[in-house]
């Protein structure tokens, strides 16, 4: 199996490639640019880096949310375009799983997303021999709720995410563990981690997952048109 992953739900755009588990490049890239402007350069330049060519895939991974709406969009858009064009399975990974699988932590992980305003994306996850199992649902929430969830587990939980400092900052609380800081931004490696326990996909069935409305959405409900 040789897998591309590919992760543009946040600040960061990453792309890596796995060969039969395992990791043979990544390159990550925080940036004002659009992804749109960076993801393909980035997987031409890993697969030169890497000694293979794109007709040589044979899965594909990608962040499906949540996150930016327009990085989610950018991200899907070319997996699809990739998994269509090669005709190989594509799989549709949550960005909050995806930073689970960085950690490497055994016991709690709990990714923790800015989001709009005060809210954070955010869900609760525990490993499982060699797999993470998602305790909670995936969220859209206030810190201060996300602390009384945390609050009643009596174990440590390792808080990763852009979100995750600012967190430990506030809530102060033996428990926390704040992730080290290079594992807290969304990476193609914690993507392709993670879709090796998914089921593989058609580009057709792979969708964004937002965990809020669009604009778009919001103002339709607000016209009476929904």
């Amino acid at each position: 199996m040789l897998m591309l992953g590919i992760d543009t739900s946040g600040k960061t755009a990453s792309a890596a490639l796995y060969e039969d588990g395992i990791m043979l490049g990544q390159t990550s890239v925080y940036t004002s640019k659009t992804h749109s402007q960076v993801i393909l350069p980035m997987v031409k330049k890993i697969m030169s880096d890497c000694g293979r060519e794109l007709s040589q895939l044979t899965d594909i991974s990608v962040s499906s949310g949540p996150g930016s709406y327009t990085g989610i969009r950018i991200g899907i858009a070319a997996v699809k375009a990739m998994s269509f064009a090669l005709d190989i399975p594509c799989y549709a990974v949550s960005s909050l799983e995806g930073l689970a699988y960085n950690c490497g932590f055994i016991g709690y992980i709990c990714p923790v997303m800015k989001a709009r305003k005060d809210l954070v994306y955010t869900a609760l996850y525990r490993t499982d021999k060699d797999k993470l199992v998602r305790c909670t649902d995936e969220k859209i929430i206030s810190m201060t709720e996300l602390d009384g969830i945390l609050s009643e587990i009596n174990e440590s939980v390792m808080i990763t995410g852009d979100g995750a400092e600012v967190f430990c900052d506030e809530f102060k609380n033996a428990k926390y563990v704040l992730s080290p800081v290079h594992l807290r931004l969304q990476s193609g490696s914690g993507i392709c981690i993670a879709a090796l326990h998914h089921t593989p996909q058609t580009a057709d069935e792979i969708e964004a997952s937002y965990l809020q409305l669009v604009k778009a959405e919001k103002d339709l409900i607000k016209s009476g048109h929904c």
